[in-house]
């Protein structure tokens, strides 16, 4: 069984498996905290919510790219991932609080592919920011 962790094709699948399952979740944590439902609203056509969520997809994998990178333990890539999860959460509310003249939530579910695309980046620009800190 020792050999069985340690063929190549089973560890890519262990990490695909676990970062797929951890962005599922982290994406129906997304979806708890914002005040309009993602895929109801990409389902309508809402280009900004599909902006911003899309920002989050890639922010999150792109966080498990750099955790992966650096670690070569299943446990310690989930920890790492979990933790630049963590991180991403806290930008999505600082970035409702440095706009203090409008609700970003509002402005993304009213289709405002501008604040929509200001949330992609920051969710992409950040995931880079805290992946570079993962060791």
């Amino acid at each position: 069984m020792a050999n069985f962790w340690e063929n190549s094709l089973i560890i890519q699948a262990a990490y695909y498996s676990v970062a797929i399952l951890c962005t599922l979740v982290f994406l129906a944590i997304f979806e708890l905290v914002t005040k309009y439902n993602n895929w109801e609203e990409i389902k309508k056509g809402n280009m900004a919510v599909a902006l911003a969520t899309g920002g989050k997809i890639f922010g999150i994998l792109n966080i498990f790219r750099f955790s992966i990178m650096h670690n070569d333990s299943l446990l310690v890539m989930f920890g790492w991932g979990c933790f630049g999860f963590l991180l991403l959460l806290i930008a999505y509310y600082i970035f409702e609080f440095l706009t203090p003249t409008f609700n970003v939530d509002e402005q993304i579910a009213s289709d405002n592919r501008a604040v929509g695309f200001i949330s992609m980046v920051i969710s992409v620009g950040l995931s880079y920011v805290i992946g570079a800190g993962i060791i």
